[in-house]
């Protein structure tokens, strides 16, 4: 049974002058007519609203592993900001032709501070700082001192992974335009099928207050 026909159906015989059957299409071109269609639907489909990546390395370990295959929605954030604990896929910013996934730890005129393998946060909202229970990281050594304020459209990136992971701390702020969307769909591997995969609510811990030394 045909998927297409250029065929037009009447409700109408005229018995005076019975029609002559048309010439079968040849099947090769219904492939490829077929294909042009998919082809137009598939296209637009990847490149603004969904696209399949694949995880290649461990500094999202042990939220994401090397191989595992993800659907990443390109829609949502053309309508709202990235909030902090979404996991982000982007462009690196030093070689955009490389994808790049990390979870989002410092927003838009944050600053963000490192220190003993703690993280803090402070911002208009929160000048004394919090810090952030990151129940999702692997490992993090600590390291020296680290400090930096995000002007706007610009966030801060790390992996979970953090002892093996080459992100904002090495290669600085990613810009908003360099993010192409949130893991939306993890499929493969099948027993780790799930939605918004890697997704959490950060827990925002307030600094305990510093004692007036007058």
């Amino acid at each position: 049974m045909s998927l297409f026909s250029n065929k037009e159906v009447s409700e109408e015989i005229d018995s005076e002058h019975p029609s002559v059957e048309e010439k079968a299409e040849h099947p090769l071109a219904e492939i490829v007519r077929f294909s042009i269609i998919a082809i137009l639907l598939v296209i637009p489909i990847r490149m603004f609203i969904a696209q399949p990546f694949i995880v290649s390395g461990s500094s999202m370990d042990d939220t994401f592993h090397s191989g595992e295959y993800l659907i990443v929605d390109q829609v949502t954030y053309h309508f709202e900001k990235p909030s902090r604990g979404d996991v982000v896929i982007f462009r690196y910013p030093r070689d955009p032709s490389k994808f790049f996934i990390k979870r989002v730890i410092g927003l838009p005129g944050d600053t963000v501070t490192i220190e003993n393998a703690r993280v803090t946060i402070s911002n208009e909202s929160n000048l004394d700082g919090f810090i952030l229970n990151e129940s999702y990281v692997k490992s993090m050594q600590p390291a020296a001192p680290f400090k930096e304020k995000l002007s706007d459209r610009e966030y801060f990136v790390m992996g979970d992974n953090r002892d093996k992971s080459s992100d904002s701390r090495a290669w600085g702020v990613l810009q908003e335009e360099r993010i192409i969307g949130r893991a939306y769909i993890r499929l493969f591997p099948p027993n780790e099928l799930s939605l918004f995969p890697g997704a959490v609510a950060i827990q925002e811990n307030t600094l305990p207050a510093t004692p007036d030394s007058n």
